[in-house]
């Protein structure tokens, strides 16, 4: 069989070298072989392809029976190249670990930052789709500070409360002291309300790693008014952001 280029190349980039190719290309063509037939229909030494054939059976390309002599035979291409995806993932996930584990304490340490990703975000549904975002990527806590004039974005993001509520999230919200009683109760069932009188602007925080901070209005290109706000996802800031509204919590009256 004349194996393409491409398909050769392919089989080397997941890992075959090039006796494993002629042994494996050499039993789909032949069927089940002993080692020492195998060794001359594929061309790879005796000395060579016991190791050869042990390599590909770990890697789920062939198998063996308990004959004598031992008889090697192919797994479909398909269950093959499943077996070392498979194989491939689990290396990967268990090099990850061990690389996080070791360098990412010495990248901490440093104090190298990623540079991160900032936005400008302009009118009520621009906000609370980016809100919604936020807080359905959102797994431990979330932190609302709800300012005078931002109301209608709960109502917006009300479902989406409900399922994090039910996930086990911890929701935490500040309203402004001008906040309609049925807002508030709607709130008050999936977290837990305080209320801060004289709030300035408002913000979300979604597990230290993503943070949207409310402005109030400003301009867009068309001069019409609209709330303008700024998202991140800086640790840093949204770190920054947790502290200032941990303050202004432990400041504010229960609902």
């Amino acid at each position: 069989m004349n194996l393409s280029d491409r398909t050769k190349k392919a089989m080397e980039e997941i890992g075959l070298g090039s006796y494993e190719i002629k042994v494996y290309v050499s039993l789909l063509e032949n069927g089940s072989m002993a080692a020492s037939e195998i060794s001359k229909k594929s061309n790879v030494p005796y000395s060579k392809i016991y190791e050869v054939l042990n390599s590909l059976e770990e890697s789920g390309w062939i198998e063996s029976n308990s004959s004598r002599p031992q008889k090697f035979f192919p797994n479909s291409p398909q269950t093959a190249t499943e077996s070392t995806r498979t194989l491939m993932e689990k290396k990967m996930d268990s090099n990850n670990e061990l690389i996080v584990q070791e360098l990412m304490p010495v990248y901490e340490k440093t104090g190298i930052k990623e540079r991160p990703e900032i936005w400008v975000v302009m009118g009520l549904y621009n906000i609370a789709n980016k809100v919604q975002d936020i807080i359905q990527n959102c797994k431990k806590e979330l932190l609302v500070a709800l300012p005078q004039g931002a109301e209608n974005i709960a109502g917006i993001i009300q479902a989406t409360l409900r399922t994090l509520s039910e996930k086990g999230v911890k929701i935490a919200f500040l309203v402004s002291e001008n906040t309609s009683k049925e807002t508030i109760l709607m709130i008050s069932r999936v977290a837990e309300v305080r209320i801060k009188n004289n709030m300035f602007g408002g913000g979300v925080i979604g597990d230290l790693n993503q943070v949207m901070i409310l402005l109030g209005n400003g301009r867009n290109e068309k001069g019409s008014v609209e709330p303008i706000a700024i998202w991140a996802n800086h640790i840093g800031l949204a770190g920054f952001a947790k502290e200032y509204f941990s303050y202004l919590w432990s400041d504010a009256s229960s609902k």
